[in-house]
């Protein structure tokens, strides 16, 4: 039996890896004052619906649960973010900053860099309705790449901002109920030959890549440009307008940050969705945030091997005479455990130089040899890595051992 396409086991190792990334991901949003919240896998599927756009909708898996309320595993985090925003906006100081790491789910063509299941980061600010929140985003999207030990040669930040279009709409004639599939079209010119885009264009196709071309001067790129040039971080971006992002609730700035070399999907992406809370039924709230999913950062990591997650080391491997389970010994290793310590020991009696052999396969730190010598409170330890074995007092072991902790 093998997973569903588009699902994936993780053993062990990919834990690691995984969890590497997790954890990276937290440290760089503690830094920037995010605090971490989540919410649940299913939702009503009102809730996807006319707020995410046609083409993820089309996307969820839904179902009629046993009380018959139609319900879908969540694509997205950010619709569940405003319904909880919207919930309790006026118990939080403002603005909000909060990220989560969601397990999202999209049945779509399984393929390099997406699949129908991943996790992602996602970072938001609520509450704010200055270009400042979103180069702040833009700042801890870039700082959390370079935690990785990415570099300016290795991505970059496109930038955009819809407010343009729909201004250059509106100066056209354009009704807002097409504005959608013009964004739609704008959205998939990477991903489609560009005669198709033309037709889905139409009278428009011209200027429109006239623009692409040569973006005119937008005096909101110059905010942000300057906000993070004055952050060091200048080298990371460029102006964009081919970038606006597939979802419908998007309302301003937009960006999505790709490898230079564009081997690899988008890593992430983002921007302002000013009118989502409103249009769940809650107040008219400003609000910003990106997603960064864990598959295409975990191929370009995996491909430069610029991190090499690892298992924590096992402190103590405890060995016990051949036949004998000490009960001072057991006690012992309880004791260790919960002072925080990772302990581990046969579960059968094994000959010496096996538990030894054991303690050497899980890369243990110290060997604990616990005898009879255990009843005048005395232990022998042996240092794995420096081959070296004394005796210890029972009573010293943990403060000896907390000493010596990495």
């Amino acid at each position: 039996m093998q997973p569903l396409p588009g699902f994936r086991d993780f053993y062990p190792p990919d834990c690691a890896f995984r969890n590497l990334i997790f954890s990276r991901w937290r440290e760089s949003c503690r830094r920037f004052n995010f605090v971490e919240y989540d919410g649940p896998l299913l939702e009503p599927i009102e809730l996807y619906q006319k707020k995410s756009g046609d083409e993820i909708f089309g996307q969820i898996y839904h179902f009629i649960d046993k009380g018959s309320r139609a319900v879908a595993l969540r694509p997205e985090m950010t619709p569940t973010l405003a319904r909880m925003i919207e919930a309790h906006f006026k118990e939080y100081r403002k603005p909000i900053k909060w990220f989560s790491i969601p397990q999202l789910f999209r049945y779509e063509r399984a393929q390099r860099g997406r699949l129908r299941e991943h996790y992602q980061l996602n970072c938001d600010i609520v509450g704010e309705a200055g270009l400042e929140a979103d180069i702040e985003l833009i700042n801890l999207a870039i700082d959390i790449l370079l935690s990785f030990d990415l570099g300016k040669e290795d991505f970059v930040v496109r930038i955009s901002d819809r407010h343009f279009w729909t201004e250059f709409l509106r100066k056209k004639g354009i009704s807002e109920d097409n504005w959608y599939a013009f964004f739609q079209a704008i959205d998939k010119i990477e991903r489609e030959p560009k005669e198709e885009i033309e037709k889905r264009l139409g009278s428009l196709a011209k200027e429109v890549f006239e623009i692409l071309e040569n973006p005119p001067c937008w005096e909101r790129f110059d905010i942000i440009l300057e906000g993070l040039h004055n952050r060091g971080l200048g080298e990371f971006v460029r102006i964009d307008l081919g970038i606006v992002r597939g979802l419908a609730y998007y309302t301003g700035v937009v960006y999505e940050v790709f490898d230079r070399l564009g081997k690899f999907r988008a890593i992430a992406g983002g921007g302002r969705y000013d009118d989502l809370l409103k249009q769940i039924g809650g107040e008219d709230i400003a609000a910003s945030g990106f997603g960064m999913g864990d598959v295409v950062l975990g191929e370009i990591l995996r491909e430069k091997q610029i991190i090499q997650p690892s298992f924590p080391r096992l402190d103590v491997y405890v060995v016990f005479p051949e036949g004998e389970k000490i009960p001072k010994g057991l006690l012992l290793i309880e004791k260790l455990r919960r002072s925080g310590f990772s302990v581990d020991f046969s579960f059968y009696p094994s000959k010496l130089k096996k538990q030894l052999a054991i303690a050497q396969s899980l890369n243990a730190r110290f060997a604990l040899f616990v005898s009879e010598s255990i009843e005048e409170g005395v232990v022998e330890i042996k240092n794995m890595d420096e081959r070296t074995q004394f005796s210890l007092p029972v009573d010293k072991l943990i403060e000896w051992l907390n000493q010596r902790a990495t």
